[in-house]
């Protein structure tokens, strides 16, 4: 199995990398892990990792600003069904439009929109930064099997993913409001949180990706 995380310019890729080889080793999975910005790479992979730190507008320009990663990424996801894994701003990329500094389109992948933290009202600071509670509103989603509701993980933004059907929305996190920390539909899943340091939490969410077969 092949599980390429996207590098486009966006994340800590080090990170990230060896979170997922961690959890191959751990959970002895037949998978090797290739950072690439290759899309021909990412058009054959098995399961697709796109990680994402910083401004919505920055990241979505440097992911479509690869050659033929559009297309590649069409191909694999929405019309092979590969399994994908947004991290962060790489989930709230799966957005309809993000709002940060202006509307800017996002892949459109699952309708919503990515906003300002309610936090901002209820003089809470932003970014959310450190660690947090999930809350899991579908514990019978794969990814999550193992999780329970009180799962430590550690968050770092200013925007969540907002999405038109509640449905999508499958764990929360208390700030100010319940914000989005986990969405999905069919063979897409995302997290605000990062796995890669929320340790025995991330570790559990990555192995079960890694075995996920939607």
């Amino acid at each position: 199995m092949i599980v390429a995380i996207i590098d486009y310019g966006s994340g800590n890729l080090r990170s990230a990398a060896k979170a997922f080889e961690r959890a191959v080793a751990e959970a002895d999975v037949d998978a090797r892990i290739r950072v690439t910005a290759d899309a021909d790479e990412v058009a054959a992979a098995d399961r697709i990792v796109l990680p994402g730190v910083g401004a919505f507008a920055d990241c979505r320009r440097g992911l479509l600003g690869l050659p033929g990663m559009s297309d590649a990424l069409a191909s694999a996801v929405l019309e092979k069904g590969r399994p994908f894994l947004g991290i962060c701003v790489g989930m709230q990329l799966m957005a309809t439009v993000g709002r940060e500094h202006g509307d800017h389109p996002g892949l459109g992948w699952i309708e919503g929109e990515v906003a300002l933290l309610p936090a901002a009202g209820e003089g809470l600071k932003i970014p959310h930064m450190g660690w947090n509670d999930l809350r899991i509103a579908a514990p019978a989603h794969p990814v999550l099997a193992g999780l329970a509701s009180g799962a430590h993980a550690y968050f770092v933004h200013s925007y969540a993913f907002v999405p038109a059907d509640p449905r999508r929305v499958l764990a929360t996190v208390d700030y100010g409001a319940p914000v989005s920390a986990v969405i999905g539909r069919d063979n897409l899943v995302g997290t605000q949180f990062h796995p890669e340091k929320s340790q025995a939490t991330g570790l559990r969410l990555i192995t079960n990706f890694l075995g996920w077969r939607p």
